[in-house]
């Protein structure tokens, strides 16, 4: 993701992107309008609906089977060890320098995605590097990780003015996006690479917990993902978590992003999600 030059293939890369880029809108719907299926393309049998629906329900044992160990391996990511951090990092903001503490914004947990954006990388200065920015578009709100206590952060090199154009250019005002000063980048194993650090605080101490890079970074984006790596993970009830670890009810945390406040679910609301655990349980009885 990073695609700095010169490396193998780059060119290449490159040439194939300015085709891309040089092709309008309108160029691009006419052409996808009249595609059809070649005979050279080996395609399915094409079925009835009965036929079809057996052939998803059979295919559906499958994915509930990846459903349950993709939460088996969450619980383990719950139980990593902790590596304590023993330097002090600070970053460039917008009002200025700040240190890792402060990326905190008060909550208890937080996830660092190095972005490149920098001289030497593919359309600097007009953009970030292609791979990181398809990461950044996939972003979901972020009032919904900071209901479960975590904060997300992009980090560059790039210079605060160039992130900030970036940011209103792209579209990513609702990113904290701040510049790296020191060696956190490669301490945490993403100098010449992406990657995703979570961390965790106890007052002043500040802990890594887990890290993801390469083809991990592809399902990044949703607030599922992201708690899904971090030390205290969904704190939902259902959860396999040791003992003590904060947990609620499953749905109880959900808000709506403009109406963001610490006030506890009403009773109506409390009543709806509590109705859809027992009905998902007799599913599951069934």
């Amino acid at each position: 993701m990073r695609n700095l030059a010169p490396r193998v293939g780059q060119a290449k890369y490159a040439s194939r992107t300015g085709v891309f880029v040089r092709c309008t809108i309108n160029e691009r719907k006419e052409k996808m309008s009249t595609q059809t299926l070649t005979s050279e393309m080996k395609r399915p049998k094409v079925v009835s609906l009965k036929e079809w629906e057996a052939a998803r329900q059979a295919l559906l044992v499958k994915e509930k089977e990846l459903t349950r160990a993709r939460d088996a391996l969450a619980a383990e990511r719950r139980r990593m060890p902790w590596q304590a951090l023993e330097k002090e990092y600070k970053f460039d903001g917008p009002r200025g320098k700040v240190s890792l503490l402060d990326l905190f914004d008060g909550r208890r947990q937080l996830i660092i995605y190095r972005a490149f954006f920098e001289p030497g990388v593919v359309g600097w200065p007009e953009h970030a590097c292609i791979g990181c920015s398809m990461v950044a578009d996939q972003v979901a709100h972020p009032a919904h990780l900071n209901a479960r206590d975590t904060t997300l952060v992009f980090a560059s090199r790039a210079p605060q003015k160039e992130i900030e154009r970036l940011k209103a250019r792209m579209g990513w005002e609702l990113i904290p996006w701040y510049t790296i000063t020191d060696d956190f980048d490669k301490d945490f194993g993403v100098d010449e690479w992406h990657g995703t650090n979570a961390f965790i605080r106890d007052g002043d101490n500040v802990f890594r917990t887990y890290f993801i890079d390469k083809r991990g970074d592809e399902q990044m984006g949703s607030t599922w993902t992201y708690l899904d790596i971090t030390a205290l993970g969904r704190q939902e009830k259902w959860e396999d978590s040791p003992k003590g670890y904060p947990q609620s009810p499953p749905y109880e945390w959900w808000i709506w992003h403009d109406e963001n406040s610490d006030a506890p679910p009403s009773e109506e609301w409390s009543a709806a999600v509590e109705r859809g655990i027992q009905a998902g349980q007799a599913r599951r009885r069934s």
